[in-house]
């Protein structure tokens, strides 16, 4: 689930911390870093399970409907496309998602029923439902492009699910885009034949390790880093340069002489389009000029050791 890029932005926000407070020790910016990467995952379980909240409640109303003293015609005999989706159906029948949730002692939306009231109300209300619950067809290509249409023009742009995400955990905000899109890809692969399979958080180890190394070294050789950027800024004090600017050109650097195996192009380009989305509109200019200069330096001095093909 989590991307490369990703990993860059979790340690750029640790590395962040620490410049403006560095009393703090490294052991306990180890510790938020982890937590940041898992909470992502946590992320991922709650909007999962507001789907199958948000099925829940349909199911409940058309109950109620039914129990009714004076219950209509549609209230006995309701369109079902809904609460017989397949996907969501076999949302709630997974016992591998109640797993993953009763593993973090999890029960999101549990307190907090009004947010998913307030989503079901827009779903019923859209042009989308409508839509949906007017055509006979039942397949499981239609409750597809049902449940994506939704998530994606009612659920995922929810400024009062994001301003509630973001009261849970701060650092959600930036995992928001990244998991709306795993979801996405998630309930595509949800078969109602097979057993619901969650993904996993980091590709493999390596990524792991490429996270912690990085941030790591970049801390260690944060003073050296700084040197290194001193005369390449003839326009701008240190310290009137933005302190993000200065944190991705210390990562980027790390990158360049301490990851062997990562071209300097792709360090690079990653740096520069998450400039781009956390720093000022210039800043990508900025960094990309700076960089550019520290990389033919390195190569002059020999100490650009990468290896393999295509790797400058």
């Amino acid at each position: 689930m989590l991307t490369r890029r990703q990993l860059r932005i979790k340690v750029m926000q640790a590395v962040f911390s620490f410049q403006k407070q560095e009393n703090l020790e490294m052991k306990e910016l180890e510790i938020f870093l982890n937590r940041s990467m898992t909470q992502t995952y946590t992320l991922f379980l709650y909007m999962v399970q507001l789907l199958v909240e948000i099925h829940k409640l349909a199911e409940d109303r058309v109950v109620k409907g039914q129990q009714r003293h004076l219950a209509t015609d549609s209230d006995l005999n309701p369109t079902r496309n809904f609460i017989d989706n397949k996907i969501l159906t076999k949302l709630r029948e997974s016992q591998v998602l109640v797993d993953a949730l009763k593993k973090r002692k999890l029960q999101p939306w549990h307190l907090n029923a009004r947010y998913v009231e307030n989503l079901y109300n827009q779903i019923i209300e859209s042009k989308t439902y409508v839509i949906y619950m007017s055509e006979p067809d039942q397949s499981l290509k239609a409750d597809l492009k049902f449940l994506t249409q939704i998530y994606t023009d009612i659920i995922a742009p929810s400024d009062e699910i994001l301003d509630f995400l973001e009261d849970e955990n701060i650092t959600w905000t930036d995992d928001y885009p990244l998991v709306n899109s795993s979801i996405i890809m998630f309930l595509r692969k949800v078969k109602p034949g097979k057993e619901v399979k969650l993904p996993e958080l980091i590709k493999d180890e390596d990524d792991v390790k490429f996270t912690m190394d990085l941030f790591r070294k970049t801390l260690l050789n944060r003073e050296d880093f700084l040197e290194r950027i001193e005369g390449k800024t003839p326009n701008w004090e240190q310290d009137r340069i933005a302190q993000i600017d200065l944190v991705l050109i210390m990562m980027a650097q790390c990158e360049f002489l301490k990851f062997n195996s990562i071209p300097v192009k792709v360090s690079l380009n990653e740096y520069l389009e998450i400039s781009k989305d956390y720093s000022t509109p210039k800043s990508s200019f900025f960094i990309n000029g700076i960089l550019d200069n520290l990389a033919k330096e390195f190569e002059k001095e020999g100490i650009l050791n990468k290896s393999g093909r295509g790797l400058m």
